[in-house]
């Protein structure tokens, strides 16, 4: 019987519906245990001789009392029973004079308990563990919050346990929001993990990891020079050494015979997260430089503005572009190609007139006040380069990133560049017919993201639109999901597993073989991470992974479209306006 875990009246109502329809079941003749076994609510209705039959079989079968321990047996009633009292939270709030609570319980004392959220999951992995559905996530957070109100009711002093568990249901989600479209009470458990991280960081108990933190300043930093610094240490120097790592321990044996991934419970020993690190190191290549190092346009009060200058007349297209951290400072030949492309296209391409991260992995982290800054100073500076550019009409700001699209909603870039629409780079290409001119005889498979970055068109229709022939979508999270492959190795593990599963079916659909060969497959995506992502599936599967603007750069613009754009854009192709 669904019912509100905080409505006190509809709880009783529940109760007494549940007595009558027990009551109404034995008098036609019927039984308490039904098909879904006894728990809690029937166990009071069961008549006395099948609970000690019911004992005796536990006994046999289970006399160390492992499964489900003193519960359901006779006489134990419902005193080793816990549930969460969320109507009780509701009101002794101010106890704990903690709003960031009551917020947190608001947003999870709807649910249902139906379970429609798990098959979406992408950390639901029932053959790991079953413990990470948002549904149990919520009930996992009911009894933390209780938790707290308990302890701090009885003057206990809060256990720090609890902020471990806390830790634990957070770090065990991808953000990717998935299951709000099947919850029937809009719950989006993406929304409760960031609010938890943010609960955790303001008070000085978000569990820390070395790697995430290394990749938030990368983040966070706009002088060039400390960006090529870290693009050397970072990125050069730690891919090479996680590769290195990753072939000694297949050759000492530690990362072989696995079938499926350990629990994670609980953080593993930091010998198995080390083993869980190098187990699949990524294979993409980074470019040595930055778009903008390639370009000449490092200087932070100029404007660039990007086109062909044999193409521009009075209805050429104006358009914004938004690069993005991975898509600019990482793998650079993503905002490389789209710049590219656009010049193909005759459009005026404006950029912003520094390096620039949108905000988003700061606020997904728990870091609310930094990816509050970074946002707030974000459009203030682009409103100074809309009124610096007033003479152009700029009606499209594209993205070439998912996590950014979703936070740029956030800008209101409509009173920016009034009447201006937010659009993905694919779609951009998409509307203006671009296609691939000559089919190689390669087969394309697409990963959407979890933060999928098209969201005016079905990404499928999308990919197969551009590539000239019908894409095999692949389902299930990369495993990166932003700087989780780095903190939390043992729950990118999992994640891993799955992808390579669907991977694997894939592959088999397109081909016939268990794995690809001779490059006559690859799989394309239109997100940074994700890139970064599939990159570790090379080894066991065969695919090659690529942006699709990048495959649509190789086969439109020419073998040596890299090197020809930068000499036409640098040789009159750039205008830079003083901000």
């Amino acid at each position: 019987i669904p019912v509100h875990s905080d409505n006190y009246e509809m709880l009783h109502e529940a109760e007494r519906i549940v007595a009558h329809i027990m009551s109404l079941a034995q008098s036609l003749g019927g039984a308490i245990s039904g098909e879904h076994g006894i728990g809690l609510t029937k166990m009071q209705f069961l008549e006395p001789e099948k609970i000690r039959e019911f004992g005796k079989y536990k006994q046999r079968v289970d006399p160390d009392d492992h499964f489900n321990r003193g519960k359901l047996m006779p006489g134990s009633g419902l005193k080793n029973a816990y549930t969460p009292s969320l109507r009780l939270v509701q009101q002794e709030a101010l106890i704990l004079e903690e709003s960031e609570l009551g917020a947190l319980n608001d947003a999870i004392k709807h649910c249902l308990r139906c379970g429609k959220c798990k098959p979406v999951c992408m950390t639901h992995i029932p053959r790991a563990n079953l413990s990470y559905s948002p549904r149990n996530k919520i009930l996992g957070s009911g009894l933390v919050i209780e938790a707290f109100l308990y302890e701090e009711q009885t003057r206990r002093g809060v256990s720090t346990r609890h902020f471990d568990e806390m830790n634990d249901l957070a770090d065990h989600c991808t953000v990717c929001h998935k299951c709000l479209s099947p919850c029937p009470v809009d719950i989006d458990f993406g929304e409760v993990s960031i609010q938890m991280r943010k609960i955790l960081t303001d008070r000085g108990q978000r569990r820390k990891s070395l790697t995430a933190s290394a990749a938030m300043a990368f983040l966070n930093i706009k002088d060039p020079t400390a960006i090529k610094l870290m693009r050397t240490t970072m990125i050069g120097w730690g891919l090479k050494a996680l590769n290195i790592g990753g072939k000694l321990a297949t050759i000492a044996g530690l990362v072989n015979g696995e079938k499926t991934p350990a629990a994670t419970s609980k953080p593993p020993a930091i010998q198995d997260q080390v083993i869980n690190l190098v187990r699949n190191p990524a294979q993409a290549i980074v470019p040595k430089k930055t778009t903008r190092a390639m370009l000449g346009i490092e200087e932070t009060h100029m404007i660039p503005i990007i086109r062909d200058p044999a193409k521009i007349n009075e209805d050429s297209d104006a358009v914004f572009y938004f690069p993005g951290c991975g898509s600019e400072r990482l793998f650079s030949q993503v905002s490389l190609a789209t710049l590219a492309m656009l010049y193909d296209l005759g459009a005026q391409t404006v950029l912003p007139p520094e390096y620039m991260c949108c905000g988003y992995p700061q606020i997904a982290s728990g870091l609310q006040g930094k990816g509050q800054q970074i946002t707030t100073e974000n459009r203030v500076l682009f409103h100074r380069v809309a009124n610096t550019l007033n003479y152009l009409d700029i009606k499209t700001v594209i993205v070439s990133c998912g996590t950014c699209i979703d936070q740029l909603q956030h800008y209101q870039f409509e009173k920016i560049f009034p009447g201006c629409r937010l659009l993905d780079i694919h779609e951009y290409l998409m509307e203006n017919n671009v296609s691939l001119k000559e089919l190689s005889g390669v087969k394309y498979m697409y990963h959407d993201p979890c933060h999928s970055p098209m969201k005016a068109h079905p990404p499928s229709q999308v990919a197969s639109q551009l590539l000239g022939q019908e894409v095999l979508l692949s389902e299930r999270c990369c495993s990166e999901a932003g700087t989780m492959a780095t903190s939390r190795p043992d729950i990118s593990r999992q994640l891993h597993f799955r992808k390579q599963e669907e991977l694997q079916k894939g592959i088999l659909q397109l081909t016939g073989e268990e794995k690809a060969s001779n490059d006559t497959l690859k799989i394309l995506t239109s997100c940074p991470a994700c890139q970064q992502g599939l990159s570790r599936y090379t080894e066991d599967t065969g695919l090659k992974t690529d942006y699709i603007v990048v495959e649509l750069a190789n086969h439109n613009l020419g073998k040596h479209w890299q090197e020809g754009f930068i000499k036409k854009a640098r040789n009159g192709g750039i205008e830079q306006i003083l901000l």
